[in-house]
């Protein structure tokens, strides 16, 4: 190569050296971000080895350094003021990053199959109508397009959105109408990220060592029905979606999943219960998780439906968790994907300003059953979270049935007396067992003075043929 041609091709290599140079972020980090308010939030990428690197966000003088590690990787962590913005976040390594309208508020995590990923894009009315006054500067999103891996990744592809008439169509109705009555309630600027796979059980969004370390749940695991449009391997919806984002700090979480371990719905409660666990070790803090109890629907294994609400109510027993009934709101019970995404967002949401953000006078606790005791042919089921007393929608108490001890369920006869329900049938001489909405397509007629759904519940813990 002669000296001529040298110099001319000089430019690009020190092109190419200076590229290699840059500071890099992964996408979750970056334009139109929320951070979480009044926290140690950390920001991380890549850079040569032990390149210096300072980061200085404009709410304050504090200028932050750190150092990349040999490995080419850097991280450090920023303190966030009281909710608020437009900032710019500046980071100045080998070259210079400027990451501008960046606001401060509450950050969640909205996640599940196709229940949360329904977007106004699926013919949503209740989106439809929000569509025209869309535009919201303080609510953002992020969506994680769907993404499976072997292990755990470091990066997802996206990017921070405003919430607009556009950016709405196709982001989780659920997730909008959770933040939008955050932001509405709470006053500052709420960011959402979407992490949601319809068909997905919640094996895959488990990691995989956590479900093939217990012979239990990886027994369970082999029930999942492959299916062309989701994965179904253990762990690998975790480790492209979930797991590249654990280190972006977020207030909790918002769950939609269910309907995908029906099938094995007497081992839901120990896999929800392990999923939650690793979500909060990843992020190493007690993540608030709040999440929702499927809705009626006619599954092909009949009382499956009934089995998993049941196992996701033995949930709630999980520290920081709280779920959201949705046995009222479905006009279809041949149809997985109630229309009303309104009111399961808006519930999610006083869940969280009630148990997370500790805001009082809101009714957020469906009542639920407490105890049994028998007086003659009757049964007086006690309810909790009824202190007010119950309210019946229609004529008679629907969906309620009694046995005796030959397990015999006849359709009972039931009225309300004050946070109490009495139960009878005149077949039934010495009650055993009460059932209320224990099917897998009943739809209850019962709530507390609120508002809100009865939870479904079964007095008795039969057994279920095939379960």
């Amino acid at each position: 190569m002669n000296l001529k041609k040298l110099l001319l091709m000089l430019p690009a290599i020190a092109g190419v050296i200076q590229a290699k140079a840059d500071i890099r972020l992964p996408d979750i980090i970056g334009s139109n971000m929320v951070l979480q308010q009044q926290s140690r939030v950390k920001l991380w990428g890549w850079a040569d080895p032990y390149e210096k690197i300072t980061v200085k966000g404009s709410w304050d003088d504090k200028v932050y350094e750190t150092t990349g590690t040999r490995d080419a990787k850097w991280e450090i962590e920023l303190q966030t003021p009281a909710a608020g913005g437009p900032y710019t976040i500046s980071l100045q390594g080998k070259n210079t990053l400027l990451l501008e309208n960046v606001l401060i508020g509450e950050v969640w995590l909205c996640a599940g199959q196709s229940n949360m990923e329904m977007s106004g894009s699926w013919g949503l009315q209740d989106i439809q109508k929000e569509l025209p006054q869309a535009h919201r500067q303080e609510l953002r999103f992020f969506h994680i397009p769907k993404t499976t891996a072997a292990f755990p990744q470091e990066q997802v592809r996206g990017q921070w959105v405003v919430c607009d008439s556009n950016t709405l169509k196709t982001f989780s109705a659920v997730a909008y109408f959770f933040g939008k009555h955050l932001r509405q309630k709470l006053g500052g600027p709420v960011g959402l990220i979407e992490a949601a796979w319809g068909g997905t059980a919640a094996e895959v969004w488990t990691p995989d060592r956590i479900v093939n370390s217990s012979p239990v749940l990886k027994k369970a695991a082999t029930l999942i029905q492959p299916s062309g449009m989701c994965p179904f391997i253990p762990g690998s919806a975790y480790n492209g979606m979930i797991a590249p984002i654990v280190s972006y700090t977020i207030a909790g979480v918002t769950w939609y999943q269910g309907e995908n371990n029906t099938d094995a719905a007497a081992t839901y409660r120990p896999l929800f219960t392990a999923m939650i666990d690793a979500w909060r070790l990843a992020w190493k803090q007690p993540l608030p998780f709040y999440y929702v109890q499927v809705a009626p629907f006619r599954y092909k294994k009949i009382n499956a439906g009934a089995l998993l609400r049941e196992a996701q109510w033995q949930c709630r027993v999980i520290p920081h968790t709280g779920m959201v009934a949705t046995n009222d709101i479905t006009g279809n019970v041949n149809d997985v994907h109630p229309q009303n995404k309104h009111d399961v967002g808006l519930r999610l949401a006083n869940w969280a300003l009630a148990d997370h953000y500790g805001r009082t006078g809101i009714a957020y606790k469906s009542p639920e059953y407490k105890s049994m005791s028998v007086k003659g042919a009757k049964a007086f089921i006690k309810i909790s979270g009824a202190e007010a007393g119950l309210k019946l929608k229609g004529d008679t108490l629907a969906e309620i049935q009694i046995a005796g001890a030959d397990k015999v369920f006849y359709p009972a006869q039931a009225v309300i007396q004050g946070d109490t329900i009495v139960v009878w049938n005149t077949k039934v001489k010495k009650p055993m067992a009460v059932r209320y909405c224990f099917t897998d397509t009943a739809i209850g007629n019962v709530f507390s003075s609120a508002g809100l759904p009865l939870l479904p519940f079964r007095t008795d813990r039969w057994a279920f043929p095939g379960f």
